[in-house]
């Protein structure tokens, strides 16, 4: 095997060196599988910006190319039956293009209504795209009011209870669940008039008690202290600062002292998270729903904030290089792609001074965020250090993303600069350690129980931010196999511990932010074994077992998105070249020697490295567990680069 697997490596790393930027960062496209993010901008620019319409064509096109023979959508390729969610956003997008093409149209307004129509919708954030444009009605009362936002850090619920995440999409959503605006409904020719759905809906039921206790709880309170944020300068921004263009969309329900500041707070909290894209936190769903919100407030279409927003929607289109169509992502992955590159190309080899990884290394130094942000709440102590997932993010670091850049960037120590940016990322990264010993994503402690009480689609998935299997053994791959550290330290002793507590019976770990089983195990795994763990430890042999038999005979492995859903592995048929790369990767880190498995997982890797087709396609990273996954095209180069590459190394084939 030793000739194939030096060629492997070799045509994987000629590969990406031919793929690299000028600028050094690896720009290979992040693509959503599905097209709801698509859907979301093609209902927003029809309804706010005509002038963009050939992006709107573009859209549609990609689109209709995604529609499933019997009419409908699906969020990853193996989906039994259609998505209610994801066929409802795309086929309204169609109806307000005026898209006519065959019979896409048509043919999805049926398998809509096969699906059960508005009330299989499922997705919070659907509910609130098709009630903006007239599709869904708007309930009485939103679940949760809008004076949530005036509740002080000291309340037992209070805004920053919610993740990261969860709040950039809420913000704006607790502003339209209380102006409840529509905009454009005259774009639906086609679509005949609509009733509240069949027993009314349990995420929009009419919770008038629910609200009425947080504006009992505010008047009670007296003086109320500005939750939190990052301070920049929104006051800057105002509604009658519109360039000429007049307000379309008055404040509406917006009355009393309480919900007036409330809604002040909600716009304030957007543009103090404003990027220099113009984006909201660098989403492009949380920066939809953020432009929609601000227009009910009273800001107008050509307001620089609203013209900037919109730029920057555009500015993360993104042709496919394999089909020619072009999606609108719902984040780059430029920070994510060049780190996790430049670290497997030192892994097969290339030294630190090669120029790639030099200029690799020079643009993750000048991504390196220097501002503070959300995350200061919970680490007061912290200073900025981190680094985010995409290009233009600059206040929203993430624990995978800052341990992905620091092993890419640690041949670059023996410089000034590269030894301030190591120090000030690993000194972020060890403050959001969490008290339970695990690491969340994006901030610290952000994991309280009350949020998935409340009545809201997904809350349980997206509201909070908890410890998980695959980062806080990123972490610790990086802690032990770059930065030199060991379970002989007692907070690399927690991490390890709260990964045992965390594992499932049958061996396994869940994975957050990956397809799902195979994804955690590989990163408890690899990150307990590189801290010193005992390879003979009883979890770490069991959880190898588990690999050895959910292995296919072709050699590799596949997992489907069905396990996001359902929490418990599901076999997807086919072998999937990511996956099997982390499953490979896991087996090299728990045994001195190949085993009939990591010998089969190698094979497989070597006869489909650089093909293309479903076992590379299939969506492999997780985003929102039933709603949204993603396929990365670095995917299946990097990680069979790394896992051969330690192959390689370790046994000496």
């Amino acid at each position: 095997m030793t000739g194939r697997l030096n060629d492997g490596i070799a045509f994987l790393t000629r590969r990406l060196l031919t793929l690299q930027s000028a600028d050094g960062s690896w720009r290979l496209g992040f693509f959503e599988e599905g097209s709801t993010t698509d859907a979301a901008v093609v209902l927003l620019f029809t309804a706010v910006f005509p002038e963009r319409a050939g992006t709107v064509r573009r859209l549609c096109e990609r689109i209709a190319a995604n529609q499933r023979p019997e009419g409908w959508w699906t969020v990853y390729p193996d989906e039994p039956g259609g998505h209610a969610s994801a066929t409802a956003e795309n086929y309204y997008a169609l109806l307000a293009a005026g898209y006519d093409s065959g019979s896409v149209v048509r043919r999805a307004g049926e398998a809509f209504a096969e699906l059960g129509g508005r009330k299989r919708i499922d997705s919070l954030m659907t509910k609130f795209l098709l009630a903006v444009n007239g599709r869904y009605p708007w309930p009485k009362w939103f679940p949760v009011p809008i004076t949530l936002l005036l509740l002080p850090v000291s309340s037992p619920v209070h805004f920053h209870l919610f993740s990261g995440y969860a709040r950039v999409h809420m913000a704006p959503m607790l502003l339209l669940g209380d102006c409840k605006p529509v905009f454009g409904p005259e774009r639906f020719p086609a679509e005949a008039a609509f009733s509240r759905p069949p027993g009314g809906d349990p995420a929009f039921r009419a919770d008038a008690e629910w609200a009425r206790h947080f504006d009992r709880r505010l008047m009670a309170g007296g003086s109320l202290p500005h939750p939190g944020g990052i301070g920049r300068g929104a006051q800057a921004f105002r509604p009658e600062d519109d360039a000429g263009g007049q307000m379309q969309h008055p404040p509406g329900r917006l009355t009393g002292r309480l919900r007036r500041q409330a809604a002040e707070r909600a716009v304030r909290y957007m543009l103090d998270r404003l990027e220099p894209s113009g984006t909201l936190y660098s989403y492009t769903t949380a920066t939809v729903l953020m432009v929609y919100a601000l227009l009910s407030a009273g800001f107008s279409p050509k307001h620089p904030v609203i013209a900037n927003a919109a730029a920057g929607l555009e500015s993360f289109l993104i042709t496919d290089r394999n089909n020619g169509q072009t999606t609108l992502q719902n984040a780059t992955s430029t920070v994510w792609d060049t780190a996790l590159i430049s670290h497997a190309l030192q892994k097969a080899g290339l030294p630190a001074a090669h120029p790639a990884i030099q200029g690799a290394g020079r643009y993750l130094l000048a991504r390196q965020h220097t501002r503070t942000g959300d995350w200061k709440l919970q680490a007061p102590g912290a200073v900025p250090g981190g680094w985010g997932f995409s290009d233009c993010n600059t206040i929203n670091p993430d624990v995978d993303d800052t341990s992905a850049a620091l092993r890419a960037i640690a041949g670059l120590r023996g410089s000034p600069a590269g030894e301030e940016a190591h120090n000030r990322g690993l000194q972020w990264l060890l403050a959001l350690q969490n008290d339970d010993g695990g690491w969340g994503a994006f901030e610290r402690n952000c994991d309280s129980p009350l949020v998935k009480w409340l009545p809201l689609d997904g809350a349980g998935d997206a509201a909070a931010d908890p410890s998980s299997a695959d980062l806080t053994g990123r972490a610790l791959e990086y802690l032990g196999g770059t930065a030199g550290l060991t379970v002989r330290l007692p907070f690399i002793r927690r991490a390890a511990d709260w990964l045992y507590l965390n594992q499932e019976p049958n061996g396994s770990w869940y994975g957050r932010w990956g397809v799902c089983y195979l994804y955690g195990t590989w990163a408890a795994l690899t990150g307990l074994i590189a801290v010193g763990e005992n390879p003979r430890h009883p979890q770490i042999r069991k959880a190898a077992e588990w690999l050895r038999y959910i292995q296919h005979d072709d050699g590799g492995f596949g997992e489907s998105c069905v396990s996001d859903r359902v929490k418990r592995f599901v076999q997807l048929p086919l072998s999937t070249v990511t996956q099997t790369a982390w499953a490979l990767d896991a087996l090299v880190a728990v045994q001195d020697r190949p085993d009939e498995s990591a010998r089969k997982a190698a094979d497989y890797l070597l006869r489909n490295v650089g093909t293309d087709g479903p076992a590379a396609r299939y969506p492999t990273g997780g985003a929102l567990p039933g709603q949204m996954y993603t396929r990365y095209e670095s995917y299946p180069l990097v990680w069979p680069l790394l896992a051969l590459a330690h192959y390689r190394s370790k046994y000496g084939v």
